[in-house]
């Protein structure tokens, strides 16, 4: 099969490998998907730059941990009216070397999941880890009906997730964006509100909920811990997925006296049962009509160097995805 990999970390142009590989054969327990849709998310890249120290965690990695495609063998334990089910997938490359930058990828039964009806397969391929990772940072509030949830970037991919999970959870959704041009993308997610992230912001939330909100995901920790603070009411919570600052300063006494509870969401290390709950309630968004990510462009699997270097730039208003040869 034709795949891509990198046995050395570094920039994609230098580490990239395009080539023919075994194609892979399920064992016990697992699928084969014919991939059609690589999904590239932010963790693909850093770990190919090794950006957090860790190294090669093994001689070879087929890079991308989500995908969508079509069923075509399965292992033992699995049964044959799997063949031929449209899924996406999610963890290909999770604590395993072979991802979804390929023609065929290979996943324990539990992670692909059925495409709803009607869903493209770039938009499947998109859903793995901003999904479960916005499953968690909403989940982890517990009820949610009739609270207010602030989701921090809810234009990006975690946070538009964000805002269509809290919004089906029955919370009242405020989001907040760094640009203009990006608030219709959380509007279409569900957003009751949406505000840019300025000077403002602190008396804009509070114009809406006066005594500040129950609940924030947030994708920026450490720059916007002060700024949570204000915005928080007492008791509320804080879910963070992401952070500039690497040891970040936090005001504890503050925090304290609020009785602020503070989760970190790594998407790798979701409990299992959590991402099969997450899965689920995506498929559910989806069967009820959400749209799903915007896809900012397709890029074929041998421009795969130019696609990691589109995700490292950002800037684009939805995913990019690489479509495998027909």
């Amino acid at each position: 099969m034709k795949a891509a990999w990198y046995e050395h970390q570094g920039p994609a142009r230098d580490v990239l490998v395009l080539g023919e590989m075994d194609t892979p054969m399920p064992g016990k327990g697992e699928v084969r998907i014919r991939i059609e849709a690589s999904g590239i998310n932010p963790g693909d890249v850093k770990k190919r730059q090794d950006a957090f120290g860790v190294g090669m965690p093994f001689p070879r990695v087929v890079p991308h941990s989500d995908g969508a495609g079509t069923v075509d063998a399965v292992g033992a334990g699995v049964p044959d009216s799997w063949i031929g089910q449209r899924v996406w997938c999610y963890g290909a490359q999770t604590y395993r070397p072979f991802g979804t930058a390929a023609e065929y990828t290979v996943v324990p039964l539990h992670q692909a999941v059925r495409l709803p009806a009607g869903a493209s397969m770039e938009q499947g391929a998109c859903l793995g880890i901003p999904g479960i990772t916005a499953y968690r940072a909403v989940q982890v509030a517990g009820d949610l009906a009739g609270k207010t949830v602030l989701v921090q970037g809810g234009a990006g991919a975690v946070g538009a997730c964000a805002v269509q999970l809290a919004h089906r959870a029955g919370a009242r959704v405020i989001a907040s964006c760094r640009a203009k041009r990006n608030m219709d993308i959380a509007v279409e997610n569900g957003a009751d509100h949406v505000l840019l992230m300025d000077g403002a912001l602190v008396r804009s939330v509070r114009g809406i909920t006066p005594d500040g909100v129950d609940h924030i995901v947030e994708v920026a920790f450490g720059e916007n811990i002060g700024l949570d603070l204000e915005l928080l009411a007492v008791g509320g919570s804080i879910a963070a997925y992401a952070t500039h600052a690497a040891m970040p300063q936090i005001p504890f006494w503050e925090l304290l006296f609020k009785n602020v509870s503070i989760h970190l969401v790594g998407s790798d290390d979701v409990p299992a049962d959590i991402k099969v709950d997450a899965a689920h309630a995506l498929n559910r968004a989806i069967e009820n009509g959400w749209t799903g990510l915007r896809i900012a462009e397709r890029f074929a699997l041998d421009d795969i160097a130019a696609a990691h270097e589109r995700v490292e730039h950002g800037g684009q208003d939805g995913r990019i995805v690489l479509m495998a040869p027909p």
